[in-house]
């Protein structure tokens, strides 16, 4: 089955000849949620970056379902959604004003973007808040907004970056129940988060990322062995993989 998203050989940064990135290679398959790990620094954001296309591969490739961004740069970035660490809102629009402005950016109908936002708003208690202005928000709640702008899409593949900072326990369990539930009906997730304990329950594969290289990458099982441990948690190989630089 091709993989919906594929990065194959990257290298790149922000400086020529400088690259922070080293050859990463990994993919997430249909209906797969992966979770991309590592210290600060270590090249998470970066990689994210390239693969929204706000930084160009200095070599290698990066296909969303089997198209990159200099071949079909429409059915590239449609097929993709973003949530990012911090939230960036528009603070003369409401939140009804944002979920709208967002429907037809990506060309919803009228009954199918209402629907929708109506059962995200909800799921994350936000109902009486939907006329407010983003400025008068909270950090969480402004988190809560980027959120379902990205969920009320429904895009093959899902790119969510610390996506439980500012959350309160009810929203990090209405987010994780409805990436749960796309995940089942044939969603794709990358997610980059510091917070193992929670990814290690829901993720699928795991790629631990340390100074711009993959220093392991699959199942859990896999990662313990990797950190040569004969058991433990994510956590734990973690812990191992980046204070031995990716060797046991």
């Amino acid at each position: 089955m091709e993989p919906i998203l594929k990065v194959d050989g990257l290298f790149g940064g922000y400086f020529p000849h400088k690259p922070v990135l080293k050859d990463v290679s990994f993919s997430v398959a249909p209906g797969e949620m992966v979770g991309m790990i590592g210290l600060n620094g270590a090249g998470k954001s970066t990689t994210i970056k390239h693969i929204l296309g706000l930084l160009q591969p200095q070599k290698g490739q990066i296909r969303i379902r089997g198209k990159s961004l200099m071949e079909e740069p429409e059915q590239y970035r449609s097929s993709f959604a973003y949530v990012p660490e911090t939230p960036e809102l528009y603070e003369e629009l409401t939140i009804r004003e944002h979920l709208e402005l967002t429907a037809r950016a990506y060309g919803l109908s009228r009954d199918s973007w209402s629907k929708r936002s109506e059962m995200l708003l909800s799921t994350f208690n936000m109902k009486e808040k939907v006329n407010s202005f983003s400025g008068h928000l909270s950090k969480g709640m402004k988190q809560k907004v980027m959120i379902m702008n990205a969920f009320l899409t429904e895009p093959p593949l899902y790119i969510i970056d610390e996506p439980f900072l500012g959350l309160d326990p009810l929203g990090i369990r209405s987010l994780l129940e409805l990436m749960v539930e796309l995940k089942r009906q044939g969603a794709s997730f990358l997610i980059s988060s510091h917070i193992l304990s929670t990814i290690e329950r829901y993720c699928d594969r795991f790629v631990v990322l340390h100074q711009g290289q993959i220093i392991a990458h699959g199942e859990l099982q896999q990662i313990i062995s990797a950190a040569g441990l004969a058991g433990g948690s994510l956590e734990d190989a973690f812990c191992r993989l980046v204070s031995h630089g990716g060797t046991p």
